[in-house]
């Protein structure tokens, strides 16, 4: 029998709109994580109102290659931060933004993009995030967005926000993890240095100083020593002791740290492990269940249902690679 040979599946065009004093650091984020992602899935577009030279706030120069028409193109628009985000935006960038959203594309914002994304009509009815130190603007301007300040970023499906630059990172690794699944964002976060996964949900760094009782001191090595044994139940007064805390003390410098509570950060981890054994481990759900951490079966397609809103099988389904018959061995 002869072997079929498949279609590559054409690249997904990500366009980034590069407005007049663009944030540099926004910019970057969107750029650096989608040419990271192997195999080339992506294809990124720097586009501004017309082709050619865009100032950033740093005051140099940045070269795009296209104008708005490849808005209209896109699979994704990303529209990175800039100042003053209180300004009023040219007729035809925020056309191109609606337009985009009526024909379905998906758009994303990073830091005070959101501006842009509001003032398009895209984020009515819809809950937000961005910088916190601008939240209360966003919301004062926009009675018909739903702000919320404290998050990392807010997935609503078509339409995705984030909060300042760390939080732009995890945002786009999410897209990645959402397109292409956990395997593949770990894979991009590692080659980034970054933290692998930080759910949208966990807080802001708003002004919060680490404990005072234990200064230059970090809870690395504690998340460390549980990412290896995620099988194992896992408490906080057991997390407490390996840092040498108090669990009050641990509990509330965790928090200070990460901006989420320790079994909310087990819980993430334990998916974010049970995503990755379900694309690259031919494992049946009960052993995938037991060697994450959460236990029986049905816990863990309560917490994918939850989380994810989908099943274990039709993750699997989704992301595992095709198990080649005996003519693709």
């Amino acid at each position: 029998m002869r072997e079929e040979t498949a279609t590559p599946a054409a690249p997904h065009r990500v366009a980034v709109l590069v407005m007049d004093d663009v944030l540099p650091l926004d910019l970057g984020i969107p750029a650096q994580v989608f040419i990271t992602v192997p195999g080339d899935p992506y294809e990124l577009t720097l586009c501004g109102r017309t082709a050619g030279p865009v100032r950033t706030a740093a005051g140099f120069a940045v070269t795009v290659t296209a104008g708005l028409e490849a808005v209209g193109e896109a699979d994704t628009v990303v529209v990175p931060g800039y100042v003053s985000h209180l300004r009023e935006l040219p007729p035809d960038v925020l056309a191109a933004l609606a337009g985009a959203h009526d024909r379905g594309r998906r758009l994303v914002s990073i830091c005070t993009g959101a501006f842009a994304l509001a003032a398009a009509g895209v984020l009515d009815g819809r809950t937000a995030t961005t910088h916190w130190k601008y939240a209360g603007d966003l919301a004062g301007r926009y009675p018909g967005v739903t702000v919320d300040p404290r998050v990392l970023y807010v997935d609503e499906g078509r339409v995705l926000t984030s909060a300042g630059v760390a939080a732009g990172i995890d945002l786009c690794l999410h897209l990645v993890r959402r397109d292409l699944g956990a395997r593949t964002a770990n894979q991009v976060a590692r080659t980034l240095v970054s933290a692998p996964h930080r759910d949208g949900g966990q807080a802001q760094y708003i002004e919060r100083p680490l404990p005072a009782e234990t200064p230059g001191v970090t809870l690395a090595a504690t998340r460390a020593w549980a990412l290896a044994r995620l099988h194992e139940p896992l408490t906080v007064p057991l997390l407490a002791a390996h840092a040498y805390m108090a669990p009050r003390t641990f509990a509330r410098r965790f928090v200070a740290e990460t901006g989420t509570t320790p079994l909310r950060w087990l819980l993430a981890a334990r998916l974010d492990r049970a995503r990755e054994l379900l694309e690259t481990t031919g494992l049946t759900v009960d052993h995938i269940a037991e060697r994450c951490g959460l236990g029986s079966p049905s816990n863990l397609r309560l917490h994918f249902r939850r989380t994810l809103g989908t099943s274990p099988t039709a993750y699997r389904a989704a992301f595992a690679p095709p198990v080649a018959g005996p003519e693709g061995r």
